[in-house]
This record gives C-alpha cells, structure tokens and sequence, in this order.
C-alpha cells in the first residue's frame, strides 16, 4: 500500500488518467466532488471511504468550476509531502489521503472484476473512527507512522467491504461473501481449489439444497459456481506457471485436473493459449 495526502482550497481540480489498479481515497477533512468517468459525479466528505477496484480515470475538485490539472498517478503515487491544489495557502477546505493497494495475491484481476467499479462508504461510526487514526498519523507523523498508516487503510478496506457487502452492491464476490452461508462456500473452494468440487458439497458446505445454492450463488456473484471455480483456477494457474516455473502437469495437479491434457484444453479454452506457450510469454 502506498498513499499521498491530498488537499484543496478555494476553486480546484485535478485529473488522474486512468490507473487500472485498485485505489482508494479516504476524506479526512471537509468535502469535495469525485467524477469518475462514465458515472455522475459524487459529493465525498469527512469519513468516506471510496474505493476503485480498476481505477478508471477521473476527476477529485471543488465544487466551484475549475481547470483541471493533469497527472499521471504512477509519477505521484508514494510520493513525499502533501500534495496541494487551488490556494497555496491557508487552511484547506478539503484533505484527504489517496493511495493505491499492492496485492500480493494470486491474479487480483479475478478479485476486482468480480468487485464494483466503485465502493462509496459513508455514515458507518467503524469506518470513522479509523479515518479519525489514519488522520493522525498522517498529520503528525511518528517512528511507525508508515507502518502504523499502512495497517490502518487495511483495516479500512477490510471495514468498506463489509458494509458494502451489507448494502446494495450489485452481483461479485462483495455480494457473495456478504451472504454468510455463501461465504462458508467461498471460503472452502479459494482454500482448497485443487478439490475436485462438486455442486452438491459446495451447497452442502453453505447449508442450502443443490437448487438454492446454485441459484442464489449466480444471483449474488453474478456467475455460475462451476463458471467461478474455473476462473478462479485459471487465475492460479495463469500465476504459477510465470512465477513458479513449475511443469505443466505440476500445475494441472495444483488447480484440480487429473490430466494434463485436460487442463491444456481447459487452459486454452480459457486464457486463448497454451499452458507452455503462455509460460514462456515475457
């Protein structure tokens, strides 16, 4: 996680071009508006938590019409200092910290497409009162402030998630782990993904007949059980066989297939190459 302190005053606006990773923004003090693009702007104020799972471009301003400044966030993000926009100086009108998340996970881009293309939390007292913690630390930093900083926004989007999940998101994995008995589900086939996974134990699992679970885990994550277990293996496939240099039929065995030719097929089908070939791709 890296992450900037960001403020403004008086008629401001700044433009990101798009990141395409995920990212967040925190408002730890006033208000300003949030335009992403393809979406109607939104008003932020003190407390939210906003989170972009792909981080397509747009637009942090005033209210008050202004001439954007143009940046791109892979010169700025992580870097030293409050970024500043509008009046240099004087107490701004809007501070807020915005950063992005490193995964060290396998293939996040399965994870964020299953996510909204944004998470708008506001009015939860929890995610507050650790705004309120990330606030201080990064306005009187201390030895540990870094760190401390950077387990804090974890918690956050740990926080975000649930409440989101709780709401109204639309279909992905927010919907369906926010679902406690599809979660039980979840939880067992990302840990276990080289099981050979059934419909009957996965709805076994979340303590549903075979028919309910399968409609209302289509329902709430947006794909079919079996559709999302293939995903999720090619994900873990697509990982091992580039940063492991494992064999084929090593990885094959990893994400579940008894036969390498079975999951050359499947591999194929799915990413549009083979295993070896996609190994060797630079």
């Amino acid at each position: 996680m890296f992450a900037n302190v960001i403020s403004g005053k008086g008629s401001w606006a700044v433009r990101y071009s798009e990141y395409g990773k995920p990212s967040f923004c925190i408002v730890l003090d006033g208000r300003c508006l949030l335009a992403i693009d393809g979406h109607q702007p939104v008003a932020i104020g003190a407390g939210d938590f906003v989170l972009l799972p792909t981080t397509p471009a747009f637009t942090l301003s005033s209210f008050a019409p202004a001439p954007p400044v143009h940046l791109d966030p892979d010169q700025v993000a992580g870097g030293q200092g409050e970024l500043r926009y509008g009046e240099p100086e004087g107490e701004p009108d809007m501070r807020s910290l915005g950063g992005a998340f490193v995964f060290d996970c396998v293939d996040p881009g399965l994870l964020v497409s299953l996510l909204p293309i944004v998470v708008h939390v506001q009015g939860s007292a929890r995610l507050s009162q650790l705004v309120q913690m990330v606030g201080e630390e990064s306005a009187d930093p201390k030895p540990g402030s870094e760190f401390m900083r950077s387990r804090l926004v974890e918690l956050l989007l740990v926080e975000a998630m649930r409440a989101a999940a709780a709401g109204s998101a639309p279909p992905g994995l927010l919907r369906g782990l926010g679902d406690e008995r599809l979660a039980r589900a979840l939880r067992q086939l990302h840990a276990q993904v080289e099981r050979p996974w059934t419909i009957d134990q996965l709805a076994k699992i979340a303590a549903l007949s075979r028919s309910v679970f399968f409609e209302r885990f289509t329902r709430r994550v947006g794909v079919a059980p079996m559709a999302y277990l293939l995903a999720w293996r090619m994900a873990i496939a697509k990982e091992l066989l580039r940063a492991d240099g494992l064999a084929v039929s090593e990885v094959a065995e990893r994400v579940g297939y008894g036969s390498t030719s079975a999951f050359s097929v499947a591999f194929a089908r799915h990413v549009g190459q083979s295993p070896s070939r996609y190994a060797r791709m630079d």
